[in-house]
């Protein structure tokens, strides 16, 4: 397991890998309302504004929706992701690929906290037969989370 903080913002990511799975995660306290935050996280048209992770993203995130989307990690290549669960500020789920050869499962939730921040937490696990034979081709996503949920931090308490 590998770990790293970003001391000024106080973003976590984790990364564990066994030979058939790899999870990523990363959290954040954000001073801001679920709702905010889930505006942002579910506003497909927007965002590549304020999100520096990707380079286009289309379609409706919503329950049974697919969405498309690309990264700079992989130039030319189109994910297409389709929103398995839904729970309006709370929790949203993400499925891509083939759950026996290769899959990517991205968990968003988020928790209010007394202090009138919410936590926000992301976590991606990806498993299937494939992944020892491509995992040395993944880009390292300790980075990319952080990245991501510091956009999301400063987008949300703005």
């Amino acid at each position: 397991m590998t770990h790293a903080e970003e001391p000024t913002t106080g973003i976590r990511a984790t990364s564990t890998r066994t030979t058939f799975r790899l999870e990523c995660a990363v959290s954040a306290d954000i001073r801001a309302t679920p709702e905010r935050i889930w505006e942002l996280l579910t506003n497909a048209r927007d965002m590549i504004r304020w999100n520096s992770t990707l380079t286009s993203m289309d379609g409706t995130i919503a329950l049974g929706e697919t969405v498309t989307m690309r990264v700079p990690e992989a130039p030319g290549r189109t994910f297409k992701i389709k929103v398995t669960e839904f729970v309006r500020n709370t929790r949203m789920v993400w499925r891509d690929g083939n759950p026996m050869l290769f899959l990517g499962v991205r968990t968003y939730a988020l928790t209010p906290n007394v202090a009138a921040t919410t936590t926000f937490q992301m976590v991606e696990v990806f498993s299937g037969l494939l992944l020892p034979m491509i995992a040395g081709n993944l880009p390292n996503f300790q980075p990319i989370f952080e990245r991501y949920a510091a956009d999301l931090k400063a987008e949300a308490e703005r």
